[in-house]
């Protein structure tokens, strides 16, 4: 009764909100400059810097580089997507900066970079078919924070250039 119940909520939960937004709550020490990545379409690969800390983080929408957040400098760490592959989950650890970062995707691929120490956090979707949409945070020195925002895909924005297939 009870597994009834739950499966009932969150079926509510899913069809209230048709876009299948959620957002993933800022970590990190949070100082510095503010920061939002956010493109047309797809994320279709990711670029970090890490020196022994995440230094600094850009994400690619269909054939088109977003603006750098953060720095250059250190190991540059590049994550293509196959066509159809979205991002999943974003996990890692803080402590004034983001040390490290897993990327995960719908195909079970990953990235990690940086050093794992610190406290521990862990993003995803609420809605299943949900994918990364965009990223926001701050930084100072490398990244010092990272909040994550999720939501389905329309349909016309599967392709991999981010347009209409």
């Amino acid at each position: 009764m009870r597994a009834l119940l739950v499966f009932s909520v969150l079926l509510a939960a899913v069809w209230a909100d048709p876009s299948g937004f959620s957002f993933s709550p800022a970590v990190g020490g949070g100082s510095g400059t503010s920061y939002t990545i956010i493109g047309d379409g797809r994320i279709t690969a990711v670029r970090i810097w890490d020196n022994g800390y995440i230094r600094g983080l850009q994400v690619r929408y269909g054939f088109e580089w977003s603006q750098l957040a953060g720095y250059t400098g250190g190991t540059e760490l590049e994550f293509e997507l196959f066509d159809g592959e979205f991002i999943v989950q974003v996990s890692g650890k803080f402590s004034h900066y983001i040390q490290s970062l897993l990327i995960v995707t719908n195909r079970g691929r990953s990235m990690i970079a940086g050093q794992p120490s610190g406290t521990t956090f862990n993003m995803y979707a609420v809605h299943p078919m949900a994918e990364l949409r965009f990223l926001s945070g701050r930084y100072h020195g490398g990244l010092t924070s990272i909040a994550t925002h999720w939501a389905i895909l329309p349909m016309g924005n599967m392709g991999v250039n981010g347009t209409s297939d």
